[in-house]
């Protein structure tokens, strides 16, 4: 690749340029909240900070952070869009919901301006991934209950020129394979299990492989996953294409994140519209973006005019892989670890859920990647051994799943270094994987008690 293949030269810009061009875009951001937005008048009053002498993204760290629980208490004290929106409702054009993953869905409003920026950095992205103006692009992604990759996805599809075919996950995997197979598109974008779902039923509903339906190029996002290889190579297996993932923010951008065609990691695509910082979640000082070095991703708007977001935490933990790429573009790859509110540590290690899923994948075809971890437990941390249920392949004998278990429990304890409770579950116990996100972590208040039906690995006390 050439540094020609981007959408956007500002990808290509060396960071000291970036820093001085996001510094007046910031500048002018927090002088814009101070004047429309109470919340953050507020906010940096109790802070003690003099938001007013904010000149550049080097005085990033001097402002207070935002957090989730703050923007759902704005949201109780003044509904429905909380005390943080910072222009009147009848300038608004669309209202979104987040997905609800850690809590209850969360309401925003926006502007047509901020849809055009979500829409910028969103058509950088799929262009990374390699969709192109005039592609015919297929979206797998859930069309309902405000999900920012639903609606805004095809609004950003348009703005880049693709010919979206809006059918949305919750038509179902036939119905996606039969338009597949009618419309014969370049490019499909879902959930990256639900794109391996979708793929594994096709010689079923239409007599022939996925890989038969002339998709080149997928674009997955929504859940984690995407970026892990067991995953990426299962999809591009199927559909005989490439598969790029993508990371995003509801709150603030719902694609921040995307890899280009190199498929290595995930680059920063929101130059001039979301500045990115890495901190150490537990200290909040600010981490460099170096390879080697992992943090917590916090976001500020730079453009945002309705309930703009300055430094939000997002909780993803992402890990720099490299600073450099072939692709031409400047900024570092990362890939996303998990999420901070997410790691539970286990008499003392700590215990990612998406590293648990890398392990529980390497087992397939004889499981179907489908799992839960269950957090029996209050808080973050436990003595007990952890309970993971895992969902085996249909028809799998009663040999073949001792030994499921018995070679799964290996390979978590070698490699994860905790030795985990393992309830191999029939085919259809578990709730199917969602086409947009899947917690795959429960706990006893939001998920039902275990099923008689599942089956606890023999080798397992």
């Amino acid at each position: 690749m050439s540094s020609t293949d981007v959408l956007d030269e500002i990808e290509t810009w060396e960071q000291p340029a970036l820093d001085a061009f996001e510094s007046e875009l910031l500048a002018a951001q927090v002088n814009r909240v101070l004047q429309t937005s109470e919340f953050y008048r507020d906010k940096f009053a109790a802070a003690g900070v003099d938001a007013g002498a904010v000149t550049g993204v080097h005085d990033l760290p001097a402002l207070p952070f935002t957090e989730k629980r703050d923007l759902r208490e704005s949201l109780a004290e003044h509904p429905p869009l909380g005390r943080h929106l910072a222009v009147p409702v009848s300038s608004l054009v669309q209202i979104q919901a987040t997905s609800g993953t850690s809590g209850s869905p969360s309401y925003f409003g926006l502007t047509d301006d901020d849809l055009h920026g979500w829409g910028i950095v969103g058509s950088r992205a799929f262009y990374a991934g390699g969709f192109r103006p005039g592609d015919v692009v297929l979206h797998g992604w859930g069309l309902s209950r405000g999900f920012a990759g639903g609606v805004p996805g095809v609004r950003v599809l348009q703005q880049l020129g693709c010919v979206v075919l809006p059918i949305g996950g919750e038509a179902g995997a036939e119905r996606l394979l039969q338009v597949a197979r009618d419309m014969r598109p370049r490019g499909f974008c879902s959930g990256p299990q639900f794109a391996i779902h979708t793929a594994t039923v096709a010689q079923d509903v239409l007599g022939i492989p996925a890989d038969a339906l002339g998709i080149k190029h997928l674009v997955v996002g929504g859940e984690p996953g995407g970026g892990i290889d067991e995953i990426r190579s299962r999809i591009e297996q199927l559909w005989g294409a490439t598969s790029c993932e993508t990371l995003g923010n509801s709150d603030v951008t719902p694609i921040v994140f995307a890899e280009c065609q190199d498929r290595s990691g995930m680059h920063l695509m929101a130059q001039g519209i979301t500045r990115a910082e890495l901190i150490d979640p537990d200290t909040g000082d600010v981490r460099p973006w170096e390879a080697g070095v992992a943090g917590e991703l916090v976001l500020t708007a730079l453009r945002r005019e309705a309930s703009p977001l300055i430094r939000f935490r997002t909780r993803d933990y992402l890990e720099v892989l490299d600073e450099n790429c072939a692709c031409g573009r400047r900024s570092p790859k990362v890939r996303c670890t998990g999420r901070t509110d997410d790691m539970l540590i286990v008499r003392g290690v700590n215990v990612w859920p998406s590293a648990v899923q890398q392990v529980v994948l390497t087992l397939q075809p004889r499981v179907t990647g489908n799992l839960r971890i269950v957090a029996d437990f209050a808080g973050h941390s436990t003595e007990q051994r952890l309970t993971i249920r895992v969902e085996l392949a249909p028809g799998l004998d009663e040999r073949a799943a001792d030994e499921v278990g018995t070679v799964l429990e290996r390979r978590i304890t070698q490699r994860l270094a905790f030795r985990p409770r393992l309830l191999l579950e029939p085919h259809g116990v578990l709730p199917p994987l969602g086409i947009n996100k899947t917690a795959l972590v429960e706990r006893p208040a939001t998920s039902p008690p275990l099923p008689a039906s599942f089956r606890q690995s023999g080798v397992i006390t």
